[in-house]
């Protein structure tokens, strides 16, 4: 490579590293005048990118989005990186997503140097990415929908449920997540006054309305968590229903996001709805139920029977277990010196 061409590929480098440069520090940088570094500025206009001048003594050089694509410059890890998410993007459930990415993969490793496809190659083979749920999303529809959430756009689209009922909503959005191999869209439904996930895949005719969404508070740490707790809420084999001795607001000022289902029965008692796949998962849910808080359930005989004898069954463990603890000789074995130890001689 000439030092010509080096330093040009130095020139972008840089602008790529940094939001603005003043032309003398440029200039310096690569050791050519200003001059120079104009010649070199245009050059990369020619290559497609857009670069922005601002004269003056505190002007300089910024580079911007264009039009079209322009060539990458990548350092080995940026390399290694974007391969090894392209082997990824192949099975996230977009549409079309094997064949583009595995298309824009070919030629990506194509100009890789050696040790860096070496890399990308025994990443490639550890990692197993899941296979995607549900149906299709084109990558068209997602990018619409995450520009909507960048630019806290309004949007409409047509939504089909999972009982094939279509529904026409109207959504402020707020975020996308990738949860339990399918794509699900955070968004405050206006309709409805309440936050929503939406499927992806379940997704179509989305049109921008041109109308900045309101800035509201997410019932939760983040999306993410959002969309597990919603999941959580899906129909399950098994429901039932905590009645705790605490107001509505101070249950879901305990519980927060996993209190969205809760309903007060009287200024004193909330009803917590539940529910779980098997009476041992339905069962995890009590141990969270805060201590010294009395409730009653309202379950299937078949439950309560369950947990009836569960709750024997730990009793007598635990009581067995206290008994051995507190017993004379295990307290004597504690005390004798040396009783029980290792030989570290």
């Amino acid at each position: 490579m000439d030092r010509s061409a080096a330093r040009t590929l130095r020139l972008l480098t840089l602008l790529q590293s940094h939001r603005q440069w003043p032309g003398g520090e440029l200039a310096r940088r690569l050791g050519v005048t200003t001059r120079s570094l104009r010649r070199q500025i245009d050059g990369l206009r020619e290559l497609g990118y857009e670069i922005e001048s601002t004269p003056g003594s505190g002007g300089g050089y910024r580079l911007v989005a264009g039009n079209r694509m322009p060539p990458l410059l990548l350092t080995d890890e940026e390399a290694v990186a974007v391969a090894v998410g392209l082997r990824i993007a192949a099975t996230t459930g977009i549409a079309d997503a094997e064949s583009t990415t595995l298309s824009a993969l070919a030629k990506f490793e194509q100009v890789l140097p050696s040790a860096v496809r070496e890399r990308v190659n025994a990443i490639g083979r550890s990692v197993e990415p899941q296979t995607p749920r549900g149906g299709p999303v084109s990558s068209e529809l997602l990018g619409s929908l995450a520009l909507a959430c960048r630019d806290h756009e309004r949007v409409r689209f047509d939504y089909t449920d999972a009982h094939g009922a279509e529904t026409h909503r109207l959504v402020d959005p707020h975020s996308l997540v990738s949860a339990d191999r399918k794509w699900f869209l955070v968004a405050w439904d206006l309709n409805r006054d309440d936050w929503r996930t939406f499927r992806v895949d379940r997704v179509s005719r989305v049109v921008g309305t041109r109308v900045r969404a309101e800035a509201r508070v997410l019932p939760a740490e983040d999306a993410a968590e959002f969309v597990a707790v919603a999941a959580g809420s899906v129909p399950t084999r098994h429901t039932a229903s905590a009645v705790l001795e605490m107001p509505l607001d101070e249950m879901r000022s305990h519980f927060g996001p996993w209190a969205q289902d809760a309903r007060a029965v009287d200024e004193a008692r909330t009803s917590w709805p539940f529910g779980g796949d098997s009476f041992p998962l339905l069962t995890t849910v009590l141990v969270w139920i805060p201590e010294g808080v009395a409730y009653e359930l309202d379950a299937d005989e078949e439950y309560l029977l369950f947990l009836r004898e569960q709750a024997a069954r730990m009793l007598q463990a635990a009581e067995t277990s206290l008994a051995l603890l507190r017993s004379p000789e295990r307290k004597a074995g504690k005390t004798e010196p040396g009783a029980g130890g290792h030989d570290s001689g």
